[in-house]
């Protein structure tokens, strides 16, 4: 009996470690110093600042271990702590049957704080399991949720939202996170990696814990439109287009522009109303619907980017004349057995929304967002017959360039909008 409370007494004590829970890591939490965290370590003033906190401690052998995986447990234990969290309006309580006795205080706090949500899950919480990034970016924004209502709408409003993660393009984003993972790159509360995965199936470490504490702070405290990601892709996700976002210049074609006797009142610039809509085309090669819209301007720095300009273009690179890039996410029904790439540009005649061609960036290609050369064949000919594919085309602000971009649905609305110079 006695080995056995023993044994239960050193499993605890080695969690605090992991955890800050137990007074066994006290002195290395005093320190703030580790030896196995340099100073030049990438999360080194992130994990001294949580330690100082109090959110996390080190282990009584010096050590921090900032390459660990943390638990479920652990995690929310730490959100537990997080003092300038407000509860949630909506009270839940922890119906959990899997939570040690040493984490069921913080599993409450962490419930209550709203960074947990119970009736996401089946009774078990899998409490000693790694926490992955994907449920990591769900406990986070339902924590900013909680924090402002308009967080909790942005997390509604990027349902249809295109996200800049390669998971998103190749399919891999799990429904139930993509909101999720949508918010927290929109407020750079977590980012893809290098290779362009957000990684919703790696686990998260120690030195990250820290990091996105840290970040979770300042978010927290910031309003949801301060963030200009976050701003495309809510737009996105609402109507298809970042256009009055990146080029609010471009406005409702006047009626003045239009021949006498047309129905303007079948005008609109509102994309929302003809996205995912059969458009009239010029040929009859294929039907055709665009889902998305991106435009990007390749002159903007830092902050004022677009949060789509890693997925699109190539760091450096400019286009001439002050264009900007226009990138269509289109759905096709080819009509045509022997439909090429230089017969599906003549669908539309525009040089702005052009399904001929797809970026060719090592940007784009990296994030394997799908194009026309995975459906077609030698000479271009299409052996899909129903591809959606990215292509691309450009958005002029020159006077002398300036085209009104005009989609017309089948069902007679007129999407079309100009630049204007007043």
């Amino acid at each position: 009996m006695k080995k056995r409370l023993f044994s239960g007494l050193m499993a605890l004590s080695l969690l605090a470690g992991v955890m800050g829970t137990g007074g066994s890591s006290s002195e290395a939490a005093s320190s703030v110093k580790f030896k196995d965290v340099p100073a030049t370590h990438w999360a080194s003033e992130a994990i001294n600042a949580a330690v100082e906190q109090g959110y996390l401690k080190g282990y009584t052998d010096g050590t921090f271990k900032p390459g660990s995986p943390v638990t479920k447990a652990e995690m929310a234990s730490i959100l537990g702590r997080l003092r300038d969290q407000p509860n949630s309006a909506i009270h839940q309580t922890n119906t959990f049957t899997d939570i040690p006795a040493w984490a069921k205080d913080g599993v409450d706090l962490a419930i209550q704080k709203g960074f947990i949500d119970p009736s996401d899950y089946k009774g078990k919480l899998d409490a000693g399991a790694s926490l992955k990034r994907g449920e990591m970016a769900v406990w986070l924004t339902q924590g900013l949720a909680t924090v402002d209502a308009d967080y909790k709408q942005a997390l509604s409003d990027v349902t249809n939202t295109v996200v800049p993660a390669k998971e998103y393009f190749t399919g891999k984003l799990a429904a139930s996170e993509k909101n999720a993972v949508a918010v927290a790159m929109g407020t750079g509360l977590m980012s893809v990696a290098n290779d362009k995965m957000f990684g919703t199936d790696r686990t998260t470490t120690r030195a990250e814990v820290a990091v996105l504490i840290e970040r979770y702070s300042s978010v927290a405290k910031a309003k949801p439109s301060d963030f200009k990601g976050l701003n495309e892709l809510r737009q996105v996700g609402l109507t298809g287009t970042n256009l009055s976002i990146i080029a609010p210049s471009y406005k409702k074609r006047p009626q003045e522009k239009f021949v006498d006797g047309f129905d303007y009142s079948e005008v609109t610039d509102d994309f929302s109303k003809i996205r995912y809509k059969d458009l009239i085309t010029e040929t009859n090669y294929a039907d055709l619907k665009v889902r998305n819209w991106i435009i990007v301007n390749t002159f903007a720095k830092g902050n004022d980017r677009s949060i789509y300009y890693p997925v699109f273009v190539d760091e450096g690179y400019t286009l001439y004349h002050g264009a900007y890039f226009s990138f269509v996410e289109f759905e096709l029904n080819i009509k045509s057995s022997t439909m090429n790439q230089l017969q599906a540009g003549s669908l539309l005649n525009s040089a702005t929304i052009n399904p001929m061609t797809s970026p060719n960036s090592k940007a784009f290609l990296a994030y394997s967002a799908p194009k026309t050369g995975d459906f077609t064949k030698s000479r271009g000919v299409f052996v899909d017959k129903n591809p959606v594919y990215w292509a691309d085309g450009l958005l002029h602000f020159r006077k002398d360039l300036v085209r009104p971009v005009t989609l017309v649905t089948k069902e007679g609305l007129t999407y079309s909008v100009v630049a204007t110079f007043d």
